[in-house]
């Protein structure tokens, strides 16, 4: 029985699956383009965004367009991401290229796709993000994000998390648990726009000049955190 419930599993899993007819560098540059509209989106969506307390205090942002969840019994997520951090002269690094896949238990049936945002908060949350690979839950916390314009004063985001998780399903957004997902670094779209064997340190360090293709993605960043930063002025 348990071999037939794990048949059925990969074979839920493989229904997500299918061939991509663009150039590595044409799915990098349409994976940037979506996820700046999905921050956006996220961030600036009506008394349900990311605070704005979140979004100022982020060292690093990462999106993952249309995070794809399948099951039958057995669960399973996967999705392609892209992620900044700051650097030390202020701004925003080129983007690092990572996968996100990770299992769950459940009585669920079908496919459902996610878009995400991370929030990562503090110094350790960085560099986990910098390696080639983490699991979340695991070596680093995460939790589902507060949402709302302003986060509510009894949350404990602030409380050594160091990540705080964000979704948008059909419109609608809140937090997500995200706990023994695994994050890696997407080789084939880091190799073409930075070469063989560029690391996400280097990237997400500041180290590696920004690709004319992430600009689109880095300014709507830029829009972003300049939006919270004049809220949060305002108070």
């Amino acid at each position: 029985m348990k071999r037939w419930i794990a048949i059925l599993a990969l074979v839920s899993m493989s229904a997500i699956a299918w061939a991509d007819e663009k150039s590595p560098k044409q799915e990098a540059t349409d994976r940037l383009q979506k996820s700046g509209e999905v921050l956006t989106a996220i961030a600036n969506a009506p008394d349900k965004g990311v605070p704005d307390e979140v979004l100022n205090g982020a060292k690093c942002i990462a999106v993952v367009p249309n995070l794809v969840k399948a099951g039958f019994v057995f669960g399973g997520k996967h999705g392609r991401g892209v992620a900044t951090c700051k650097t030390p002269a202020g701004g925003w690094s080129a983007p690092a290229f990572f996968t996100i896949s990770g299992g769950s238990w459940g009585a669920q049936i079908g496919v459902e796709g996610v878009d995400l945002v991370m929030m990562i908060m503090n110094d350790q949350g960085m560099q986990h993000l910098m390696q080639n690979k983490f699991q979340i839950g695991g070596e680093a916390s995460a939790a589902a994000g507060p949402v709302g314009r302003h986060a509510s004063a009894d949350t404990d985001w602030k409380a050594g998390t160091e990540m705080l998780t964000y979704s948008r399903s059909k419109g609608l957004f809140a937090g997500i648990e995200l706990g023994g997902s695994w994050v890696s670094r997407d080789a084939e779209p880091m190799d073409v726009l930075y070469g063989n064997n560029s690391t996400s340190t280097e990237v997400l360090s500041g180290k590696v000049p920004t690709p004319s293709a992430a600009e689109p993605f880095l300014a709507e960043v830029r829009k972003v955190e300049a939006r919270a930063q004049a809220k949060e002025a305002k108070k």
